[in-house]
C-alpha cells in the first residue's frame, strides 16, 4: 500500500568533475593520482504536487570498484560513468515512485542489464562487476534521498520509519527483520562529534627524511606533521599484503613517529587499523603479522583496532580464506566483498566479524548493511572513497547517524584539498580539523543534512 508521503522522480541532471590529486594513493599494488566525481541532481515530485530538488556526488574510482587487468581504467571510469548517467534516466522515463528505498531497489533490478548493454557496446572483454554499479548508481541514490527529506521538510534520517516506507526490512533483508524499519538502527539526531581516521598511504612520508620535494602548498607534508596539524588520534595504515616485512615495519615505523609526537600533545589514547586491500593470501598471513607485530611492538598492536579486507573480494572464489582465528584477536572488516545481503551472509560464515559500510555502495545499501550489521553484533565503520565536498559530508552523516560507528574516515583533505575549497567556510567543523574529530553535529539540515 502506497504512502502519501511518496515521490516520484520527475528530472534528472548529471554532470561530472575531475581533479588531480596533490600526491598520489597507493594501495592494493595500485597507484592513483586522479579523481573524476559524478554529480547528479534530481527533483521528486509527492502525491500532493509539492517538489523538491536533491543532489548526490562521488568519485567514481574504478581503480577501486574494478581493478581490471583486461580492462583499461579509461575504458571502466566512461562505462561506471555511462551507467550512472542512463539509470538517472531510466529514473525518470520509468516513473520511479514510492520512498526512497523502493525507488533504488526497483532501480537495481535493470541496473545490471544496462551495465551488460553498456559494457557489450563498448567491446569490453568483462562485465562491469557489482561493486562498480554500486558506485555508478550511488549519487542518483543519494540525491533521490535528498530530494525526498528536502520534499518533506525533514532529515533523511527522520523518514525511514514505517509511516513513511511501504516495506519492512523483511522485504529486503530476511524474516528476521519483519516489523522492523530502519527508524530502529539509525539516530534521530547526528552524533556531536566524531572521531577523525587520516590515511596513512603506502607512498606518504612518515618524517622529513622521507620527503625527496616539499610540496611548500602550507599543507602538512608528513605524518608527524599531520598529526600535530589536525590532532589526529586514529590513522588507517595501507599495507602491502605480500610483502610481511614491510608491513610490520611500515607500522612499527608509524608508531614510532607518533608516539613522541602524541605524547607532547598530551594524548594518551589513539588507533590504528590495518588495510591489506584484499593482498593478503591467505589468513595465516595476518596471523603471521599479528604474532610478528605483537613481538616487536605490542604497543602498536594494542593500539590496532581492526583489520580490513585482508584476501580476495571474490568470498564464493575462494572458501578456505575463513578469518575466524584472526577475528579472535582482532575484528577483521568485509569491504570490497560487501555488495548486498548475500556476500554479507556469506562473510560472517567465513569468519568475517565486522563490517566497513561505504556511501559509495549506495544510500539505501549502506543503511539496510548496517541495520544487519547491527542485530548480528558485527564491529562497523565507515571508510572512505577520498570523498571530497559533498560525497565526503554524505559519508560523514551516514557515520553519525549509525549508533556503533566510532569514527569517520576521511583522506580528501590530504590528496585532493581543492576540491574541499568550496566547503571550507560552509562547514567549518567539518573541513578545518584541529582536535583530531569533525563537528558532525551540524549535519542535521533537510535532506542529507547538509
Amino acid at each position: 500500500m502506497s504512502k502519501s508521503t511518496d515521490v516520484r522522480v520527475v528530472s534528472a541532471e548529471s554532470r561530472t568533475e575531475h581533479f588531480r590529486y596533490r600526491t598520489p594513493i597507493r594501495f592494493g599494488g595500485r597507484t592513483l593520482v586522479e579523481a573524476t566525481l559524478l554529480d547528479v541532481a534530481v527533483e521528486v515530485e509527492t502525491r500532493s504536487g509539492r517538489r523538491a530538488c536533491g543532489f548526490g556526488s562521488m568519485p567514481m574510482s574504478d581503480g577501486w570498484a574494478w581493478p581490471s587487468k583486461t580492462v583499461a581504467s579509461a575504458d571502466a571510469l566512461a562505462a561506471m560513468i555511462g551507467l550512472g548517467r542512463q539509470m538517472a534516466q531510466a529514473a525518470v522515463d520509468g516513473g520511479a515512485s514510492g520512498h526512497p528505498l523502493e525507488i533504488a531497489h526497483e532501480l537495481g533490478q535493470h541496473c545490471a542489464g544496462v551495465a551488460e548493454t553498456i559494457a557489450t557496446a563498448a567491446g569490453l572483454a568483462e562485465p562491469m562487476p557489482r561493486l562498480a554499479q554500486l558506485v555508478a548508481t550511488s549519487p542518483l541514490e543519494a540525491a533521490i534521498h535528498d530530494a525526498y527529506g528536502r520534499a518533506l521538510g525533514r532529515n533523511s534520517y527522520d523518514v525511514l520509519g514505517g509511516e513513511f516506507v511501504n516495506r519492512d526490512l523483511a522485504a529486503y533483508l530476511t524474516d528476521e527483520f519483519a516489523g522492523e524499519y530502519l527508524d530502529r538502527y539509525t539516530l534521530r539526531r547526528p552524533k556531536a562529534t566524531m572521531p577523525l581516521y587520516h590515511l596513512v598511504g603506502a607512498l606518504d612520508p612518515l618524517t622529513g627524511a622521507d620527503v625527496a620535494q616539499r610540496i611548500g602548498d602550507g599543507l602538512p607534508e608528513t605524518l608527524g606533521e599531520w598529526i600535530r596539524a589536525d590532532g589526529l588520534t586514529h590513522l588507517k595504515i595501507k599495507l602491502a599484503g605480500d610483502d610481511l616485512d614491510w608491513d610490520v615495519q611500515r607500522v612499527v615505523a608509524v608508531d614510532r613517529v607518533a608516539a613522541p609526537v602524541q605524547a607532547q600533545r598530551g594524548c594518551a589514547a589513539w588507533f590504528y587499523s590495518a588495510d591489506f586491500n584484499e593482498k593478503c593470501e591467505n589468513v595465516e598471513y595476518v596471523l603471521a603479522f599479528l604474532a610478528r607485530l605483537g613481538e616487536l611492538s605490542p604497543e602498536a598492536l594494542a593500539r590496532l583496532q581492526y583489520i580490513e579486507q585482508p584476501t580476495s573480494r571474490d568470498l564464493r572464489a575462494h572458501p578456505e580464506n575463513r578469518m575466524h582465528e584472526a577475528a579472535r584477536i582482532k575484528p577483521v572488516v568485509i569491504d570490497e566483498a560487501l555488495v548486498d545481503f548475500e556476500s554479507l551472509e556469506l562473510s560472517r560464515r567465513q569468519g568475517y566479524s565486522g563490517v566497513a559500510l561505504k556511501a559509495c555502495k549506495g544510500h539505501g545499501e549502506a543503511l539496510l548493511m548496517g541495520a544487519a550489521a547491527q542485530k548480528y553484533g558485527m564491529f562497523l565503520c565507515v571508510q572512505d572513497l577520498t570523498c571530497p565536498g559533498y560525497s565526503f559530508l554524505h559519508s560523514a552523516s551516514l557515520a553519525a547517524r549509525i549508533p556503533t560507528v566510532a569514527a569517520v574516515e576521511g583522506n580528501a583533505r590530504q590528496y585532493v584539498p581543492e576540491a574541499n575549497r568550496p566547503w571550507l567556510d560552509r562547514f567549518p567543523t567539518m573541513f578545518r580539523v584541529t582536535d583530531g574529530t569533525l563537528g558532525t553535529g551540524a549535519l542535521d539540515g533537510p535532506g542529507l543534512g547538509f
